[in-house]
């Protein structure tokens, strides 16, 4: 914190999604010589941060822009993590992925995708923002600071070097003091905005394996749309 079946493969609210919530990816020397090294510091101290918690879980809001700025609407939502491990859990949509699958679940439909985990597709999985949104595909640069209540952030441009994504703006707002990262928005080419907001986050939690796995058995009658096989 969805987006790797046929329903997201489009740049859906869902898609958008997992673009907020796989791996772990190496900031290349190509890209550290290209981006800001005063982002790269602060973004640094940002993924190390959460690096340092074995499991996290977080409740987040996500409000959705159009291109004219008026609201879409907002949405509640969970993320919990651990490892290459993560459910994501909002409104009428649940993404669970076991570290080799992503199984997408659709509430209203009763109907769930099952894909198989590509650690080379573009797809912003919840640690690659969480951690390492920084990786190869994007140029970064600090724009500034913004004090909001007593907090200080610093926001940071990110612009993929992949022309051909949906998406081509995402801003981090990262806690000078806490090296937090939040809110998060993301602009995609037709001009909606989608802006995640961490509301709490807790680490280290104990999480059983078990809770990243779709379980059929809890939802009666539900179609499975396969496309691992």
């Amino acid at each position: 914190m969805t987006y790797l079946a046929p329903r997201y493969i489009q740049f859906s609210h869902m898609k958008v999604m997992l673009s907020f919530l796989a791996g772990l990816f190496l900031v290349s020397s190509c890209l550290s010589q290209t981006s800001d090294p005063a982002a790269k510091k602060i973004l640094d101290q940002a993924s190390a941060k959460i690096k340092s918690y074995k499991t996290i879980q977080a409740q987040f809001s996500l409000q959705i822009l159009d291109a004219q700025g008026a609201s879409q609407g907002t949405k509640k939502g969970t993320v919990s993590m651990k490892g290459n491990k993560y459910i994501v859990i909002i409104t009428d949509k649940e993404i669970y992925c076991d570290g080799n699958t992503v199984s997408t679940f659709d509430k209203s439909a009763n109907e769930v995708t099952i894909t198989k985990v590509d650690p080379a597709s573009n797809t912003i999985t919840p640690q690659k923002l969480f951690t390492n949104f920084y990786d190869k595909d994007f140029l970064y640069k600090v724009n500034g600071e913004q004090k909001t209540g007593t907090k200080t952030l610093v926001e940071i441009e990110m612009t993929p070097s992949d022309k051909t994504l949906n998406f081509h703006k995402v801003y981090l707002y990262v806690d000078k003091k806490s090296h937090l990262v939040s809110p998060i928005k993301i602009l995609d080419k037709s001009g909606n905005r989608y802006i995640y907001t961490v509301v709490s986050l807790k680490g280290n939690m104990s999480l059983s394996d078990a809770v990243f796995t779709f379980d059929k058995s809890k939802h009666p009658g539900v179609e499975e749309v396969n496309l691992t096989q």
